[in-house]
């Protein structure tokens, strides 16, 4: 027992350490102020949770044993009646920053606030768990710190860019603690700049821009006797201008952390950064003869005379504007007094105050705007330099004067277009060639320009240019011709351009004129174009007259019979068509009142230009050689059809086209005329076939026979069995309405061949003749995809009395819709045979385990144990 007593005690313990306790907290340690100052302590309670805010109050005592009431934010009676008065103004209040935290503000602290001060929470748990207050001392300083501007010296606030400037506040302080001073020197404008920073510990560091000026030396801080402090720049930049302000903040530290206690600051200067005064002149314009050298001076005034060096740049440019792209550099003198420079350019330096550039032996290319770039720069610390200003000259306009080449351009047409697909040639010749070089070279450039009737303006196009190095460059209007080798532009002779049509358009007609360039070879083997002059337009112009093609068709033979042969003839005639050739097309229409096929032109067979003969659309195999279409005159054309048959029956018309030769073995189309029509009509009283379509079963279960007849009936004139015959063709549209497009079945010809078209689906069709004039269709193992509306289509076959067969109109049944309908019964029966199979067999295996397991596996021999029958002893007797 005495081993197990602690063990409740050791529970108690661990479940207190697992609990979260609430702690209050202050800044440790103490805080210092000094008079006048705001005093700041946060307060917070850690692990606290709560949705609510925390209620904190707070109280102070100047020697740390009895407190008083300060402030709270829940209980508005808590303070005591001696701070009342401070809390009504607002000297002391209290600020709550989160649910857990809260801050004592003191304004202008005085000394009677040293002391302690605690801050507490009230306890509203029903356990105490943790820390609910937490004391921090405050120390009060007398103000010590004294902060003021020195006087400053020479040169003053006011100086000029480069030169060095300095200036000066002196900070002390006589605490009874020992404190330590922090410097700032900043610049003061739209946003507060730091220049320079001594802090608590004694170390330097630059403000932002400034690191590079002070690692250079170029900024320092520096003390002066015990209370003073100097910031010195060697060289003055215009981004120091501005007012100056000196900081001074008061630190003090204990065990390793720092708190600053006041921070006071004072205006020191305002630095005035004086511009530099520098121009650059040169000539304005000067004129230079080709091969001559060209001097320009450049003269600078400044009003600085101490140690500046100057930078000089002479820059060339097209435009008169310095910044544009494209000017280059000729020439440089860096502030070393090194001169960097191009070839054939020299730069001096005349005097002091002018450098002089020189261009030997100039060119065309030389002529431009040139200008005087120059800047001014001052030596810095650390063997630095600092640019104090910088300026451009205006642009002195150089022109070179040369004598060019005088020269007379004509344009001549030595071959001229009648006709379109005429050759049209054009030749540019130099004449009066004056003042000629070596170094000069001639070009041309070709240009249309089209023919208007008024006063419009018209753009001329260009059709093709010669460049310097004898390259020729297409225009968008001849590029594709060009290219298929219609147009030609050529040089035959060293004053002489040709430019050739070889095929001259309707579009081609207007004004064409040409353009001779001189071209003037530069010193780096480049060519210059110097001179433009054009030639006189010459007008390539041919009257236009409508080309008339007149074809006229005509029956030699009157009417004829079925079995005859036809014969039409065609004369053509043409006007304003140059040597015409001609493609001649037969082509036939139903006549009217035929509505087997309204509308229809067939074409037969046709002639081209060079009379090859072609057949189009005869599709006739036994009659391959009945039409034949032949040229007996150059203007006149025959056509012959053998054994006409009463399906020829039609309108007959000549298509003509006239074509006309062009360059090598091309034609062009030049028109095309139909000529009137030759009917073949057969005006006989022969018989008049119909066909229907009849079915004893339009509704079928699905797999059954469906059987279709199409029945043929003859009206009028009684014909002899033998002397007819039949091509039937059975059609199928698989959907309830006639809005797809018909399938073709199988098709029986008059011969008795049967054709049957091949199909996705298991159903198989057969066709036979029942007699002369009956035929059925049989549908083999019907599916569903096999419903729909069908009908036969059915041409006849007369024998005329001349022994040819005669195909007549095509003719069609109307349609008689199909339905194929499933048998529930046979559709389930399987499957309801093989479930009940299947569910008997699954049964009687089942009963069969079972019966099994109980009589071989489960059965057990149970012997009954026998207990012991004992008395229970008494606990006395044991």
């Amino acid at each position: 027992m005495g081993r197990l007593a602690p063990r409740p005690l050791l529970l108690a313990l661990l479940s207190l350490a697992l609990c979260r306790g609430r702690v209050v907290r202050v800044p440790a340690g103490s805080l210092v102020r000094v008079v006048g100052t705001e005093l700041v302590i946060p307060c917070n309670v850690s692990d606290y949770d709560g949705p609510s805010e925390q209620n904190f109050d707070w109280s102070f005592s100047a020697s740390g044993s009895s407190f008083v009431e300060l402030a709270s934010t829940w209980e508005a009676g808590f303070p005591a009646q001696q701070y009342r008065e401070r809390l009504q103004r607002g000297d002391i209040l209290l600020r709550r920053t989160a649910n857990d935290a809260v801050e004592l503000h003191i304004k202008n602290v005085q000394h009677s606030d040293q002391g302690h001060y605690k801050c507490s929470t009230p306890s509203t748990d029903a356990t105490v768990q943790g820390n609910y207050e937490d004391t921090v001392q405050v120390k009060v300083l007398s103000d010590a710190l004294h902060v003021a501007a020195s006087p400053q010296p020479s040169p003053g606030p006011s100086l000029r860019e480069g030169e060095p400037f300095e200036l000066r506040c002196s900070a002390s302080t006589t605490p009874p603690l020992h404190t330590h001073l922090a410097l700032q020197e900043v610049r003061r404008g739209p946003a507060r700049r730091s220049i320079l920073s001594l802090t608590h510990e004694g170390r330097f560091r630059p403000g932002p821009g400034y690191e590079q000026r002070y690692r250079g030396g170029d900024v320092r801080l520096d003390t002066v006797g015990s209370d003073g402090y100097r910031l010195s720049v060697s060289r003055a930049l215009s981004s120091d201008q501005g007012s100056y302000r000196c900081i001074v903040s008061e630190w003090i530290g204990e065990q390793g952390n720092w708190q600053e206690i006041q921070e006071k600051a004072v205006d020191v200067a305002t630095v005035v950064i004086q511009p530099t005064v520098l121009r650059a002149a040169v000539a304005r314009n000067v004129s230079v003869a080709e091969g001559k050298d060209l001097g320009l001076a450049c003269n600078i005034t400044t009003d600085r005379a101490d140690d500046v060096r100057p930078e000089v740049t002479w820059s060339f440019s097209r435009t008169p504007d310095s910044l544009l792209p494209g000017s280059r550099v000729l020439a440089r003198l860096d502030r070393d007094s090194l001169v960097h420079s191009s070839p054939r350019v020299a730069l001096s330096h005349v005097d002091a105050r002018s450098y002089h550039l020189l261009v030997r032996d100039v060119s065309k290319e030389n002529a431009g705007y040139y200008f005087c770039h120059v800047a001014l720069w001052t030596p810095g610390h650390n063997r630095t330099w600092h640019k104090v200003a910088e300026a451009v000259s205006a642009p002195a306009a150089v022109t070179v004067t040369w004598l060019e080449p005088d020269y007379q351009v004509y344009l001549n047409a030595s071959k001229v277009p009648e006709f379109s697909d005429d050759l049209t040639e054009l030749e540019c010749g130099i004449v009066d060639v004056k003042n000629p070089e070596a170094s000069v070279r001639f070009t041309v450039s070709w240009y249309y320009r089209v023919n208007r009737r008024n006063d419009d303006v018209v753009t001329s196009e260009l059709l093709a240019v010669m460049n310097g190095d004898w390259t020729l460059k297409y225009g968008e209007r001849s590029k594709q011709r060009a290219r298929e080798g219609d147009f030609i532009f050529s040089k035959e002779h060293p004053d002489t351009f040709n430019f050739r049509i070889q095929r001259t358009t309707e579009e081609d007609r207007g004004n064409y004129y040409c353009v001779v360039s001189a071209w003037t070879k530069q010193r780096n083997n480049s060519w210059v174009k110097s001179k433009d002059v054009f030639s006189k337009p010459i007008n390539i112009f041919w009257a236009l007259e409508d080309s008339v093609l007149v074809v006229k068709a005509r029956q030699p033979k009157p009417f004829f019979a079925a079995g005859n042969t036809f014969e039409m003839t065609c004369k053509v005639s043409s006007k304003n068509i140059k040597s015409p050739r001609y493609s001649v097309l037969i082509t036939a229409e139903k006549p009217v009142g035929d509505l087997s096929s309204p509308n229809e032109t067939k074409y037969i067979i046709s002639l081209d230009q060079d009379s090859v003969v072609k057949l189009e659309n005869w599709t006739d195999a036994s009659r391959v050689d009945g039409v034949v279409l032949e040229k007996v005159q150059e203007d006149e054309f025959r056509y012959r059809m053998y054994q006409t048959q009463v399906s020829d029956a039609g309108l007959y018309r000549c298509v003509v086209t006239a074509w006309s030769p062009v360059r090598g073995s091309l034609w062009r189309e030049a028109a095309t005329s139909l000529s009137n029509p030759i009917e073949i009509d057969f005006q006989t009283s022969g018989p008049i076939f119909n066909a229907s379509v009849h079915s004893d079963t339009p509704s079928v279960i699905r797999g059954d026979l469906i059987k279709l007849f199409c029945i043929i009936t003859v009206e009028g004139a009684a014909l002899d069995p033998d002397d007819m015959a039949f091509d039937v063709s059975w059609f199928a549209v698989h959907s309830f309405g006639l809005d797809k497009a018909p399938v073709l079945l199988s098709s029986l010809d008059r011969k008795g061949i049967v054709n049957t078209a091949q199909r996705d689906w298991k159903s198989s069709l057969s066709l036979e003749r029942m007699s002369m004039l009956e035929f059925l269709l049989q549908v083999h193992g019907s599916e569903d995809q096999d419903f729909g509306n069908y009908y036969c289509s059915v041409t006849p076959w007369v024998k005329s009395p001349t022994g040819s067969w005669q195909k007549e109109a095509e003719i069609q049944s109307k349609p008689i819709f199909i339905t194929v309908k499933m048998d529930v019964l046979n559709a389930f029966k399987y499957p309801l045979l093989i479930g009940i199979g299947l569910s008997t067999v699954i049964g009687l295996l089942s009963c069969l385990i079972g019966y099994c397991s109980s009589h071989w596996c489960c059965k057990k021999e149970v012997q009954e144990t026998r207990r012991e029958r004992r008395r229970l002893m008494s606990m006395e007797m044991d």
